[in-house]
Parts: C-alpha cells; structure tokens; sequence
C-alpha cells in the first residue's frame, strides 16, 4: 500500500477539483474504507474512453483499498440528463434505459476489479419512493438554487422553457449520495452542480457531506470537442483492437500527453521519462504505440496488443489494405451516384459535407488510387474499395 502522500498524489492525478481535499485528508487518515460514487445514465449501450476516465479513479480507489460504487442510473436516465442543454431533453423509456443497462457490467468490468465493485441502481430506492416523499425531497432545495446552475440560467434568461422534472434531476442524484452514504463523488466538470447538491441533501439527512471530485472532459479525437459518439470523435471500448489503435494513432502528439495522464495507468514519472526521450530526438509516433498497445491489452487482451502494431505498421507505413474489408451495398440511381453521397450511404462519413472537406483534403482513394473530384458519379453495377483517411474502409457494390 502507498504512504499517504503516495495515496494523495495518485488520487489528485488528472483530477480538476477536490472539494474539499482537507475533509479527504481526514477521511483518508481515519483508516477505514471509503465509500466512491460514480454515476453513469444508460443513455447509450456503448461505452467509450471518455467515460473511462472516471472508472480509471475509481479503479484508482480501489487499488488503495476503498469501496467503489457504479451507479447505473436507470431512474434518472428516465429524466434526462439537462447538463448543458439548451433545450429539454427526452427522457427515455424503462425498456431503452434497461436495454442500455445490460450492457455496461461486461464493459466496466475491464477496468474495475468485480470483487471490490458494487453495482447499484438507483431505482432501488427512487422506485420505492411515494409522492410524498418526493415532495419531502423537492422541499430541500429552492428554485433560486437551481436557477444559479449555469444552463438553468442561460435558458430561463433567454426565454427557452426549462421543464418541472428537470428540476429533479439534480434533486435525485442528489439524494443518491443519501441513499449510499458516499464518502466521495466523482462527476465530471459538468456535474460540478449535481454534486454539490448530494453535499446539501447529506447534511439535510444528519450525514457527513461527501467530498466532490471533478473528472475534466476527455476531447476527442479531433482534440477540440469533447469525445462524444454523437460527434464521431470518439473511441468505442468494444472496438476492434485495429480500429482502437489506428484511432489512437491518429491523434496529436500534443493531446496524447493528455491521453496518458487520464487514460494510460503508467506513473507519471515513466511519462515524464517519455517526454524526455521525445525532448531528446525520439519520434513521438514510437511513444504513442506506446499508449496504444496498453489500451488494446486492457480492452482486448496482451495478445491483441501485441500484434496491433505490426499490422498497423504494414497498413499505413506500408500501403497495405486490411484483410477483412466490409462489403456495403449501395443503391444508385439511374444517373449514377455522386462521390459525396456514395461515401456517405457506405457509413465511410456522418454527412456529404464531411466527404467533400475529406475529397478536398486528399483523404479519399478508390482501389488505392486518390479521388479529388467530387462531383464524380458512379453507376449501379461498378463494384470498388473506397477509403476514407487512414482507418476507414468499405467495399461498396452499387445496386439500381
């Protein structure tokens, strides 16, 4: 077990806000187990390396001997999350939220260690709760509270409607913190507020008040908006051992330094000794291999890791194409397809718009040869291997 000041420095790392780190140290120096809280809303089936940065701590707190709690919240996942909205968000139903729900243990459990791990539902106790006591709950905390939350503010005071069970949301995941007696609470830096309020409801409820850790937002890979599926700049924790290295390899060398501080479980002193042999004349792309291959061996094994390099190696560096391209099927119409729109129905980009920036960039081959023009057409029954930028691939077969 690390000395103190071993245990403290581990905790801090990555971290953007311990609130309060004084209250830690205590709890800390007591001796006893610590309860950590991480909440995570099914609102997704798939994970990503976004949200790993919070299991990371948690497995972090583990390794020191603490308890750690992941609380799937499949009663608040029926509220919706309005952190950062500009406008309410749909809540989803019981069956998509339990569909998202079932896939996360198998997820999780990659990183955190199942024999130190308490998987919870908040629904446990929220589905117990009767009106009354959900009045009790709201009595707790006032509209002017609520209203001091940075998007609550910005859209009451620019007229967007903010909905009553919005309210509720930090209400719950307040109370959450009650219902586990929580020693500490991880959240990102968007939930600052959200975890606070389980601060209040546990002095509301004669407990000691969890102390607050903040998680900063993981970017991307484009190293500018934070990872998100939605955005497609994220990297999935089920993704092929290829796609997940060849993604890793893609980014910055500025932003892998922030990929190891909040991903990599290497200490920071073996990263710091990489920045040096970068410092010293080392190509940064042998360091980033680096990185990639511990993340391919956590999610896929050391076997995977060990062979993602060379194939990548033979792929990019070598001009090799893989060897299990995915056949896609398009339908053209009688005058034939334009090259924006075949990408885009292959899934090899989100929009027409991205295929053009990707045509113009260079970043587009057909059968290994660079296509530049986008306002080429190709017509049912041509059948070819479109690439888009380093990873993606698809054999597309053009249908009338």
């Amino acid at each position: 077990m690390p000395g103190f000041s071993d245990q403290l420095d581990l905790i801090r790392r990555g971290s953007h806000e311990i609130l309060l780190e004084d209250e830690l140290k205590q709890r800390l120096e007591s001796g006893r187990p610590l309860r950590i809280k991480a909440g995570f809303d099914p609102t997704a089936p798939d994970l990503h390396l976004g949200h790993t940065v919070l299991l990371n701590k948690l497995r972090q707190f583990q390794d020191l001997g603490h308890e750690a709690i992941f609380l799937i919240g499949d009663f608040t996942g029926m509220i919706g999350d309005p952190t950062g909205k500009s406008a309410t968000r749909p809540p989803l139903t019981r069956d998509e939220v339990i569909d998202n729900a079932r896939t996360y243990e198998g997820q999780i459990f990659k990183i955190l260690d199942p024999e130190k791990t308490l998987v919870m539902f908040n629904s446990s106790w929220m589905g117990e709760m009767s009106s009354a006591d959900m009045i009790q709950l709201a009595a707790k905390h006032t509209v002017a509270r609520m209203l001091e939350r940075d998007d609550f503010h910005k859209r009451y005071s620019s007229g967007q409607p903010i909905a009553i069970h919005e309210f509720l949301y930090p209400l719950v995941q307040g109370y959450d913190s009650v219902a586990l007696k929580a020693d500490v609470e991880l959240g990102g830096t968007d939930q600052k507020f959200n975890l606070l309020v389980g601060r209040e409801l546990q002095k509301h409820y004669g407990q000691p008040p969890q102390v607050v850790m903040t998680m900063p937002i993981l970017e991307g890979l484009d190293g500018v908006q934070k990872m998100s599926k939605s955005l497609g700049n994220y990297i999935g924790i089920n993704e092929a051992p290829d796609e997940m290295f060849g993604k890793l390899m893609s980014v910055s060398d500025e932003l892998m330094w922030r990929y190891f501080e909040l991903l990599s479980f290497r200490p920071m002193q073996d990263i710091e000794v990489f920045r040096d042999r970068i410092a010293a004349g080392e190509n940064p792309r042998d360091i980033k291999f680096l990185l990639g291959e511990e993340l391919v061996e956590r999610f896929h094994g050391a076997r995977a890791a060990g062979e993602v390099r060379g194939r990548f190696i033979d792929r990019f560096q070598k001009g090799a194409m893989p060897e299990d391209i995915p056949g896609v099927t398009v339908a053209a119409p009688s005058d034939g397809l334009p090259l924006p729109n075949l990408l885009k129905e292959a899934g090899l980009v989100g929009s027409t718009s991205e295929a053009m920036r990707m045509i113009r960039q260079g970043a587009v081959r057909r059968d290994g040869e660079r296509v530049e023009d986008p306002g080429l057409k190709f017509e049912a029954g041509s059948e070819a291997v479109y690439q888009v930028g380093k990873r993606r691939f698809a054999r597309v077969r053009l249908v009338s």
